[in-house]
């Protein structure tokens, strides 16, 4: 279990059953982006997916919000940057991202209240993402005359090229119902029933595979990436690789013998 004093931005708590939840930690800005939470955030998700104590990540905010895109002084600093400084400050969100995507264990996203800018990246890059149902979303960065660059990637892969090319050119606010309509979150629920939703999901997710879980994001992200022919040779190798695996022999015979298999008596 990697500890929480080693983050100013972030409080990290764990369960018995090996939940690890991720609490952005800065309410007072609404839990905005700057450098010190990007690297945070990155240092974070680097150590959970190596942590043997953790199965499952839950992310969310304290206070109001989930993640209010960047931080106010943060984007008064960015002014002033120069050409590469604004290159490399880039390359750090967008590695951020990328961690959290791949990280190999499942991420829920408990989206706790309003997600704005690179805050809808952070619900996109949550492999399931339950939201309060009086969320508010927006890609506002067209109203600053820059535009939702660096989360792109994931977000049109959740929502589809269509509903991207609406919201990143309106920079409109939407509710929580349009979000899970979209395929932006695939749940709402009252702000009261959230722990008890999310803590649904996480459930049925730890009755899973932890190897499994894993390849199934490198299964996606490869569709994503590969020609059909490609994909296709990639999906038959990967099967006949994990039904011969330790996971794959042990939920095969536990099955056959109607018993637990052994993840799900850790």
């Amino acid at each position: 279990m990697i500890e929480s004093n080693n983050f100013t931005s972030l409080s990290l708590t764990q369960t018995d059953n090996k939940i690890t939840t991720v609490t952005l930690n800065k309410p007072e800005i609404h839990n905005a982006f700057n450098d010190t939470l990007i690297a945070e955030l990155s240092e974070c998700f680097i150590k959970l997916g190596e942590d043997e104590d953790t199965r499952l990540i839950i992310l969310t905010g304290s206070g109001k919000s989930f993640c209010a895109g960047a931080d106010i002084n943060w984007m008064k600093a960015m002014i002033d940057y120069s050409h590469e400084q604004n290159i490399s400050d880039s390359q750090n969100l967008a590695e951020m991202f990328k961690i959290i995507d791949e990280c190999p264990k499942p991420v829920i996203g408990r989206i706790n209240g309003s997600a704005f800018g690179g805050g809808v990246g952070l619900v996109a890059v949550c492999d399931v993402a339950i939201a309060a149902e009086d969320a508010k979303f927006s890609f506002s960065e067209v109203k600053l005359g820059i535009i939702p660059a660096v989360v792109s990637p994931y977000v049109i892969a959740r929502i589809g090229p269509g509903h991207a090319r609406k919201l990143f050119i309106t920079g409109e606010r939407f509710d929580a119902n349009t979000a899970l309509n979209i395929g932006l979150i695939h749940g709402l629920v009252p702000e009261a029933g959230l722990d008890e939703d999310v803590g649904a999901v996480a459930e049925t997710i730890l009755a899973n595979g932890p190897a499994a879980m894993h390849q199934v994001k490198k299964l996606i992200a490869k569709w994503l990436d590969m020609d059909s022919e490609s994909y296709r040779e990639f999906t038959v190798d990967k099967i006949a690789k994990l039904r011969t695996s330790p996971e794959g022999q042990e939920g095969l015979k536990a099955f056959l013998e109607k018993r637990k298999p052994e993840w799900r008596r850790s």
